[in-house]
């Protein structure tokens, strides 16, 4: 599996961590930047280069970190195609591939944990959509999405 990683500085350091740990399992990634946590940087660069990778097929799926998640989310969120869920606990990444199939997960260094964003990632990357009276929900949005 393909993952797309993007951070600005304020998620640089916890995106460099979960692109190590998640490598010696067997993930590969492709990493849209940025390079450092002391350069302040614009986050909406990075949802969309990353966002764009998921969206176009390049990457399966993809992670983005900013010091809260909530920006780089709001910023992903506006490429078509993409559903980015901004999440703070594992049971709620897990959930939105299961019930909403989120293509990319947003989290914030400040405000999680390395443990708690290790599982967040984990579940993230191996719950499958369920489908069923999902789908239809998810079908919703992106007739929505396509008007």
């Amino acid at each position: 599996m393909k993952i797309a990683i993007g951070s600005d500085h304020g998620g640089y350091n916890l995106k460099e961590h979960i692109k190590k740990v998640f490598s010696e399992k067997g993930y590969e990634f492709v990493d849209f930047g940025c390079d450092d946590a002391v350069t302040s940087v614009d986050y909406p660069k990075y949802a969309f280069a990353a966002g764009e990778a998921v969206a176009n097929g390049e990457c399966d799926l993809g992670i983005l970190v900013c010091s809260t998640g909530i920006g780089i989310s709001i910023a992903a969120n506006k490429i078509k195609g993409i559903r980015c869920a901004h999440c703070c606990d594992e049971y709620s990444a897990m959930m939105t591939r299961k019930h909403n199939n989120a293509n990319i997960l947003a989290m914030g260094e400040k405000v999680v944990g390395v443990w708690t964003a290790e599982r967040m990632v984990e579940n993230f990357l191996t719950t499958e959509f369920e489908g069923g009276r999902h789908e239809r929900r998810v079908n919703l949005i992106t007739d929505y999405e396509n008007k």
